[in-house]
């Protein structure tokens, strides 16, 4: 059974980007959202550590974080989009406390700014506004609350983006025309037209085998958009937190910057520390020096893990400022407040993406992007610490004032869109097959394209993800899509790209380290692919 729906807008993903762009939209406009689950399955839920602004004026000022922004970027960040997000983060941030958001205040009387802020790697004051250690959690639940009581709202839940819906017209750009969409509680497709369609679907971390994102971090937007013809850039730029909690029954859980940012060091088994080493700033250098210095330990001790310890500072501190963290952990019988954490490096956050303006437009008319999904340049080879949510909002509420102005002079669709035809395919028989290809994808994109790389462990992840490639898409052509298919079709294309960009770049920039090419050149390039143009792997 397929169902046809008509919006003015559809947005495709239900983070920090897409609640704050539905929230920002005109309230006459008719907005659908779409979540992979419920409203806050997204990465931004589990964001822990906070935003960066400059919201402090005595103490800090925006030319110092623009600076930080640029250093941690390595020469790729584009200072036009760095300068704008930054100049209107004051304005982000207050528009998220006007919405309720339950930051914690400062409880010292001597500070000029109402509100605590934390330190973090790569900066160089104290900007990081938070609620304790559950930032995006507080954000997330404001948003949805609000979402859910908007009347020209329609939150589908459960509900996976399959592909764009496109049209190519004589001597014009391709447009966006709606979205094709699983129910996979149903397993029905439905069609939505839209006038404009937004892609706010997050990161490709769920790409690598050690993460810390949420299960649904697979690159749909990304994926989609290029099947669709767009541009995408620097993939190759994948950052690895330094600190997730090694544990057997731990997953995905993140050991936030802020715990460093507050004192915290990382000791090798043994109990030495080993930053200073490596780094003048030690523990707060950017997280591309701090994950490489974790690998390398660990690869010459031969250890499963490193640790962060906390331990030096009062019980009363900890609890105070990571009491999401410390509960986690005692769960796992490790008490924060009197032992070191064990920690490893893990995928958390694609730099690169659909290429985009500084409005969030892509190559495709009334196609629409924003947040991680993106490569809006800001940036640049590394993403400075708690840049991300910052940019979620304000390309939001950037691209939000971009549609409304658009949508006034849009020419009214009157395109027929043909129904998700699945009448020549049957269900699956044994669905082992994908997670068996989950698997190995994820497992070979540790081994050959992790936070260390070479050509030759490129070009056998490039073999390899040309086999899964054939046998995913002869599974897609001959059974109905599930969910699970859906992300892997997805997750199979992204490390395609990420393998490619990665190719591409002869030299060490940033998150992209290869000990074929350990010198950084001289002239910073995007590494930029377009459909139709790149040759097979």
């Amino acid at each position: 059974m397929q169902t046809a729906f008509d919006y003015d807008i559809t947005i495709i993903g239900s983070g920090a980007a897409g609640l704050t762009l539905a929230l920002t939209l005109p309230t006459h406009f008719r907005i659908t959202l779409l979540s992979k689950g419920n409203l806050s399955t997204g990465s931004s839920y589990y964001a822990q550590g906070g935003i960066a602004a400059v919201l402090n004026d005595c103490e800090d000022d925006n030319e110092k974080h623009i600076h930080d922004t640029l250093v941690a970027g390595s020469g790729l960040c584009h200072c036009d989009t760095v300068q704008h997000i930054i100049k209107h983060g004051k304005q982000a941030i207050e528009w998220l406390i006007n919405q309720g958001v339950p930051f914690t205040r400062n409880n010292t009387q001597h500070n000029t700014y109402p509100y605590h802020l934390t330190q973090e790697g790569g900066h160089s004051a104290r900007r990081i506004i938070h609620a304790a250690d559950a930032t995006g959690r507080a954000i997330s639940d404001t948003l949805i609350n609000k979402v859910k009581n908007a009347p020209n709202i329609k939150v589908l839940e459960h509900h996976v983006a399959v592909d764009l819906i496109t049209r190519k017209a004589t001597d014009s750009p391709s447009q966006c025309l709606g979205v094709y969409a699983l129910n996979t509680v149903t397993g029905n497709v439905i069609t939505l037209k839209s006038g404009y369609t937004v892609l706010a679907t997050g990161g490709a971390s769920k790409a690598y085998l050690f993460t810390s994102n949420a299960d649904g971090a697979s690159g749909d937007g990304i994926a989609m958009a290029w099947r669709a013809g767009c541009r995408v850039a620097n993939m190759e730029f994948n950052q690895f937190h330094p600190t997730c909690l090694y544990h057997p029954n731990a997953k995905s859980f993140l050991i936030s910057e802020a715990v460093r940012g507050e004192g915290g060091k990382l000791l090798r088994p043994d109990g030495t520390r080993f930053m200073p080493e490596y780094d003048h700033r030690a523990e707060l250098a950017p997280r591309d020096i701090v994950a490489r210095a974790i690998d390398h330990e660990m690869k010459r001790l031969g250890a499963d893990c490193l640790y962060l310890d906390i331990s030096h500072q009062s019980a009363e501190f900890i609890l105070s400022h990571f009491p999401t963290i410390y509960q986690r952990c005692l769960g796992y019988g490790i008490d924060i407040t009197q032992q070191p954490i064990p920690v490893v490096p893990a995928a958390h956050y694609t730099c690169g993406g659909i290429v985009v303006d500084l409005e969030g437009r892509t190559d495709i008319q009334h196609l629409y992007s924003i947040g991680e999904s993106t490569c809006t340049g800001l940036h640049g080879a590394n993403r400075l610490a708690s840049n991300s949510l910052l940019e979620c909002l304000v390309s939001a509420q950037t691209a939000a004032r971009a549609i409304e102005t658009s949508f006034k002079q849009r020419d009214t669709c009157s395109a027929i869109i043909p129904d998700w035809d699945d009448s020549q395919v049957i269900d699956a028989d044994e669905n082992v097959v994908i997670a068996h290809n989950w698997d190995e994808l994820r497992r070979f994109m540790w081994d050959y394209v992790g936070i260390v790389r070479t050509t030759k462990r490129l070009h056998r992840a490039a073999h390899r993800i040309s086999l899964l490639q054939s046998e995913i898409d002869e599974f897609y052509s001959n059974f109905r899509i599930t969910g699970d298919l859906i992300e892997l079709r997805n997750l199979a294309l992204v490390s395609e790209l990420i393998i490619r960009c990665a190719l591409e770049r002869k030299e060490s920039r940033g998150l992209h380290y290869t000990l074929d090419y350990p010198f950084t050149s001289d002239k910073a390039k995007d590494t930029v692919l377009a459909p139709g143009t790149v040759l097979p792997l």
